[in-house]
């Protein structure tokens, strides 16, 4: 792999980073006093989501991970909430594993399709993956009752509607947290800091039996501007956290996803569930 492509994901990861730490304060603190401990925090993946429709989908968005040499890895589908999903490592480990989601805006109904056809119109035909993943003001303001439309039937098409492409999440490596031994550790140290975790009594989805743990923050409510200057506090971005486990007769870590924990760790940002925890 050149040097070229490693500074192009270098930069990119930054930038991801850079956008995201605003949208969830919570992620920064966490850093932080992580950091304090003596960590120095690994990501273990980045999660994008998206609309299937031209020029925003899936296929768009990895062929810039894929033309970086990230190899894809899986795929997964979630058919209670609509959405397919690809996974994608670095051969070189060196960088975070991605997470690409995509809603199949043709299973909601006809009023929403409209909305969301209605919105991606409006992004320029010939975009480019890179553009998608530079520019998160794809399109202009969507109106509240847009978001609360498709809020009513997808957590996913509201969140998407209001905030664009732009990283879902990012997450901490637990495998390489020297202070932490396992993620039942970490949880309670978040909780104790009054973070609150998706799951409530049961925050660790997946089981080493899977290969994969993972467990979250409920997202960051921020204060977001819709069309017409109206402002809501809505769920915005959160926090996860991963530890892999080796593969049978491999000293190599698990490298995919479990579609299951995924599923659960997508109502991270569920505004019912955030409300109900508050």
């Amino acid at each position: 792999m050149s040097a070229l492509n490693n500074f192009e994901i270098k930069t990119l990861l930054a930038h991801l980073w850079k956008d995201y730490k605003v949208m969830t304060p919570q992620a920064e603190h966490i850093r932080e006093l992580l950091e304090e401990r003596g960590e120095v925090l690994e990501n273990d993946h980045i999660a994008l989501r998206t609309f299937n429709l031209e020029p925003v989908g899936l296929k768009v968005l990895e062929r810039v991970f894929l033309d970086l040499g990230y190899v894809y890895t899986g795929e997964y589908n979630f058919d209670k909430k609509k959405l397919y999903a690809r996974s994608y490592s670095h051969p070189s480990g060196e960088f975070p594993r991605i997470f690409i989601s995509e809603l199949l805006t043709e299973r909601l109904s006809e009023s929403a399709q409209k909305i969301i056809r209605k919105i991606v119109s409006q992004v320029r035909q010939g975009t480019t993956g890179k553009h998608l993943l530079y520019m998160q003001s794809l399109w202009p303001k969507v109106s509240l009752e847009d978001y609360d439309a498709l809020l009513m039937e997808s957590e996913y098409a509201g969140w998407l509607a209001a905030f664009g492409i732009r990283a879902n999440h990012f997450t901490v490596s637990v495998n390489n947290l020297r202070t932490f031994g396992n993620l039942e550790s970490l949880n309670g140290f978040l909780e104790s800091r009054r973070y609150k975790l998706n799951g409530g009594s049961k925050p660790i989805q997946g089981h080493p039996g899977q290969y994969l743990e993972q467990s979250s923050t409920l997202a960051s409510r921020i204060a977001w501007e819709f069309l017409g200057g109206v402002i809501r506090e809505i769920p915005s971005c959160y926090y996860e956290f991963a530890i892999r486990y080796p593969v049978p007769g491999s000293w190599r870590l698990y490298d995919g996803f479990v579609a299951q924990s995924a599923d659960k760790i997508f109502e991270s940002t569920d505004v019912n569930g955030i409300r109900q925890a508050s």
